[in-house]
């Protein structure tokens, strides 16, 4: 297997070798549920989703874990302005959250575990730091030393000094460097707090994905998995106190979601232009909100725009038709074809070959989309032709758009049920008003099939119908 992935570690990319294979270890980072998740994040979540669908689909067993961050400084805040615990505004986001990205066609990961649910796992880890001098206590906080830890700042492949001069001491702080980062911070009047060995309190942010990715995955995963606003501090600082806990890497291959602009501008509450999944759900196809998204490479810089979405739909909605034009050809085909073949069977292979090559190069989705797009042209020139088709070969050409579809998950492949007899009686009696040159009942048929979502194609060799949208002409 040639499959190769950018390693944010290394910058660089890799030929990917799991621990242990077939199995593969996958930590993604999950929302903190303090608000409903976005566009940028809905594009981390699908890609990520693609990631997994893919390996499964070249053969490996994926464990994934995401978490749920149910408890830091901006759910205290929201859930106190609301006058809700923090435990109810956990529930309420997680359930949102849950509901979006299935709407999104979005697989749960194996394990969706909850930052206040493994308390216990969290204190053993801070113990291990404060055991090999990582960690201290400070006016009621732990913190990590950072200038203890040999290797920080890997990740982002910044040295210390550059690291220092972006990073501050927060109000409350007691930490003795600006780069060192809270591990557990003591209890505050009206927050939500957990005994531990050094008093009442809480997680940092950053422990807890440490703490959960070991706790079901192990010292060493295989990949880790975030959005690029994540390299650091969260996944610089998840390094430091992770492999400073064990001596071991923690992640083997780091992937990282390029940033998501709207309108060629940051998305931001201050701009006013954050647009959450549940509103763009009610106005866009999720089906074209994934096709958007993976058209473009994963790591590349992505812009959103209501005219680039609109593109992406009509890019989806002719590859749909293609595949609902090789179901219409089906019924008028057989064993036996006089349509020339070699053409489109060579074009077949090399979209297959395309396809994987695209796909095992660091999940190159545009790439691999591009080559929905060539066999299709190839494939509308062979039907275009008229003449009978071999059903064998109609067959292969949908499994190519079915097998790979379970991993894009953008087209609504499935075999329509045959209209009712009254349909076909309808179909039949415009074949005959045709024949007889009675161009006005024919439209007129036509136009009252359509009412009912079954659209026909005239073609050299009689009429074909396929199902599309009920246009409610009158």
């Amino acid at each position: 297997m040639n499959l190769k992935l950018y390693n944010t570690l290394t910058r660089r990319k890799e030929q990917f070798e799991p621990l242990a294979p077939p199995l593969v270890t996958f930590y993604v980072c999950g929302p903190t549920v303090y608000d409903y998740i976005h566009i940028g994040n809905a594009r981390v979540f699908i890609i990520f989703d693609l990631v997994r669908r893919y390996l499964n689909y070249r053969g490996y067993r994926v464990r994934m874990v995401q978490n749920y961050t149910d408890i830091d400084d901006k759910m205290i805040r929201r859930a106190r302005e609301e006058g809700h615990t923090v435990a109810e505004l956990a529930d309420r986001f997680i359930d949102a959250y849950k509901a979006d990205t299935a709407g999104l066609l979005v697989r749960p990961a194996d394990l969706q575990p909850r930052a206040t649910e493994h308390i216990e796992p969290i204190i053993q880890l801070i113990k291990k730091l404060k055991e090999r001098g990582l960690a201290y206590f400070s006016g009621g906080d732990i913190y990590f030393s950072a200038g203890n830890f040999r290797d920080y700042g890997r990740l982002s492949h910044q040295a210390t000094d550059e690291l220092l001069a972006g990073a501050r001491v927060e109000p409350g702080e007691k930490k003795r460097e600006p780069l060192d980062f809270a591990l557990w911070k003591g209890k505050k009047e009206g927050e939500p707090a957990w005994d531990s060995p050094w008093g009442e309190g809480r997680p940092g942010w950053h422990i807890e994905c440490s703490s959960m990715a070991m706790h079901y995955l192990g010292e060493t995963i295989d990949i880790h998995a975030g959005g690029a606003d994540l390299i650091f501090p969260h996944h610089e600082n998840e390094i430091a106190q992770s492999s400073g806990a064990t001596g071991k890497p923690f992640a083997r291959y780091w992937l990282h979601a390029g940033y998501l602009n709207i309108e060629d501008r940051k998305m931001s509450k201050s701009l006013g232009n954050v647009l959450t999944v549940r509103h763009l759900l009610k106005e866009y196809d999720p089906r074209d909100l994934r096709f958007f998204i993976l058209s473009a490479h994963y790591r590349s810089p992505l812009n959103f725009s209501r005219e680039l979405i609109a593109q992406a739909a009509a890019g989806r909605k002719r590859l749909q038709e293609f595949v609902d034009n090789l179901y219409g050809a089906l019924a008028g085909s057989g064993e036996e074809a006089a349509a020339p073949e070699e053409q489109i069977r060579t074009a077949l292979a090399a979209a297959r070959r395309r396809f994987s090559e695209a796909m095992d190069d660091d999940f190159n989705t545009a790439g691999a989309i591009a080559a929905f797009f060539e066999l299709a042209r190839e494939g509308n020139i062979y039907l275009q032709k008229g003449h009978p088709y071999n059903r064998a070969l109609l067959e292969e050409l949908l499994d190519f758009y079915r097998e790979r579809n379970e991993l894009f998950e953008v087209l609504k492949i499935r075999q329509p049920a045959p209209p009712d007899e009254e349909v076909l009686r309808a179909i039949a009696q415009r074949e005959e008003a045709r024949r007889k040159k009675d161009w006005e009942a024919a439209d007129r048929i036509r136009d009252e099939l359509q009412k009912q979502g079954i659209v026909l194609e005239d073609t050299p060799h009689g009429t074909r119908w396929k199902y599309g949208e009920a246009t409610g002409i009158k």
